[in-house]
């Protein structure tokens, strides 16, 4: 058969019911250019959509699609070369079916499809379509392909030890990795369109007999709730399903790491894959699971407990060590030794501001240090961050602006802040240092006991996905803390946590170890 047209062409024949409004759940009329006339008027002011018009047999053929979605190769030769060489039994039949054409069809993927909206939401999504003449029903043909970028090591959550390869914004290569880790059919990949406009892809991911059917089902109900235009990453999901959306505590993890989330699957949680996000989300979650770090578990248990603790010591310093200073500073100078209560008398003889205020503009200086280290581009980034801090602090100090001792406490602050796992942590603890702050400048020790009191309150008070965040310490369960404060090794933890994984809780054999 004669190609008619091998690159896009205009189609001057116009329909009948030109100038008409097209009602996009209007079915196919097998009037191949009647057709293509309604979805070209639902793709109008689309520049990159394109058509290509060929004739097979005896029919007219049309392929739909957006120009930069597609790979041409693969489209002429799944598509157009099969159709053009039929075999003899096909060319000599002049009432073929769609499923004679679809059987001709080499493509991995094909469905039919006989309405207008059916037709553009698949090409919209980057997908092929296969319109010919006198038939009522269309194919739907995936040859997407686009620029996606490569897997690589996850920036915000690295690591010594363990799997270097992080999510991307191409929710297929997603999903492969979790697949390449649990080769289940219990793992259940549920996929959701959210979004009027966008229409993008959420799949929830979970084993099935692990997971509670209950959190499942909740997870569900959340997202479906959700009626927005666009979704452009993970985030928008996140502010839609938490909680307590005012709280200043993350009540889902974000990462970028499969291994992390496989290893919550394991436990009974569900994750949530969104397109175009290299984040996937995690729920329910805990404030101690938010604290561990995904190395914890790679290396031996003796060095993940020690690590801990020395995570959650600075997790009170980035907290509370400024406030400290300023309450001594301010209201309770006798409980410094006699030296060392001379010296910081003696650095801040020359400082003209109270300590809160001097406090206020190191850590508002350290904070723009840090954002704009991020913002910068990478290969001066952290160099401008550390030299503007040395020549600040530096500068500071022999202008008499603020202490010496100060730009100590809030060096080690800054340090300490970067030892969490979970940004979305860091970021909660750095906001409530500054409140801890007003409130010893204010009331002294008494201010940051009343403090830490309302933080435990609201802790105590906080769930996630109905899990109390601060499980299993409150309420208290002797089981499950060999995973919270100490990691204990990985053949003494054989049952999963309780809170998540109540259908099946055992997860490890009884013959682990001999002794």
């Amino acid at each position: 058969m004669k190609l008619l047209n091998s690159t896009q062409q205009a189609i001057s024949k116009k329909s009948p019911n030109q100038g008409t409004n097209i009602n996009p759940n209007d079915l196919l009329t097998g009037m191949i250019e009647e057709d293509f006339y309604k979805i070209k008027r639902q793709m109008e002011g689309a520049s990159d959509f394109s058509y290509r018009k060929f004739k097979f047999n005896t029919y007219t053929a049309i392929i739909l699609y957006l120009d930069g979605l597609v790979d041409m190769k693969r489209m002429e030769s799944n598509i157009i070369d099969p159709l053009l060489n039929q075999s003899k039994d096909l060319l000599q039949k002049d009432d073929l079916t769609i499923n004679e054409i679809e059987d001709e069809i080499s493509s991995g993927k094909v469905k039919i499809a006989n309405t207008i909206q059916q037709i553009t939401d698949h090409v919209l999504a980057g997908g092929t379509v296969l319109l010919i003449n006198s038939l009522t029903q269309s194919l739907l043909i995936s040859e997407q392909s686009w620029e996606k970028r490569s897997v690589e090591e996850p920036a915000s959550e690295a690591v010594v030890l363990g799997p270097r390869e992080g999510f991307t914004e191409n929710i297929r290569t997603n999903t492969s990795m979790i697949r390449r880790r649990i080769k289940s059919s219990n793992l259940k990949l549920e996929s959701m369109k959210i979004g009027k406009l966008s229409k993008t892809e959420v799949v929830i991911t979970y084993i099935e007999g692990i997971a509670e059917s209950s959190l499942v089902e909740e997870v569900r109900t959340r997202l479906k709730r959700i009626d927005i235009d666009a979704i452009e990453d993970s985030g928008y999901i996140l502010e839609f399903i938490e909680d307590k959306p005012y709280s200043v505590f993350p009540q889902v993890l974000q990462t970028e790491r499969p291994d992390r989330v496989v290893g919550n699957l394991l436990e009974g949680r569900v994750s949530i894959i969104v397109e175009n996000s290299p984040f996937a989300l995690v729920v329910p979650v805990t404030f101690f699971q938010m604290m561990n770090s995904p190395e914890d578990y790679y290396g031996r248990f003796i060095m993940a407990t020690f690590i801990r603790m020395i995570r959650y010591l600075f997790l009170h310093i980035a907290l509370l060590f400024p406030s400290i200073y300023i309450a001594v500073t301010t209201f309770h100078q006798e409980l410094l030794p006699t030296n060392l209560l001379f010296s910081v008398a003696a650095s801040r003889e020359k400082v003209p501001f109270p300590a809160i205020v001097e406090a206020l503009l190191m850590e508002i200086t350290f904070e723009a240090l840090r954002e704009a280290g991020l913002r910068l581009p990478r290969p001066i980034g952290s160099t401008v961050s550390i030299v503007g801090a040395l020549v600040i602090g530096q500068a500071a100090v022999e202008a008499g602006i603020v202490s010496a001792p100060l730009v100590i406490v809030v060096s080690i602050t800054g340090i300490a802040s970067f030892m969490f796992p979970s940004y979305s942590m860091t970021g909660a603890i750095r906001l409530l240092r500054f409140i801890m702050m007003f409130l010893a400048a204010f009331l002294g020790f008494y201010g940051i006991l009343l403090g830490v009191f309302f933080i435990l309150v609201h802790l105590v008070q906080l769930r996630s996905f109905g899990v109390p965040y601060l499980a299993p310490l409150a309420p208290f369960n002797f089981n499950n803390m060999k995973d919270i404060l100490i990691r204990a090794p990985w053949w003494k933890m054989n049952e999963r946590p309780e809170q998540v994984g109540k259908s099946n809780l055992k997860r490890l054999g009884s013959q682990n170890r001999k002794n």
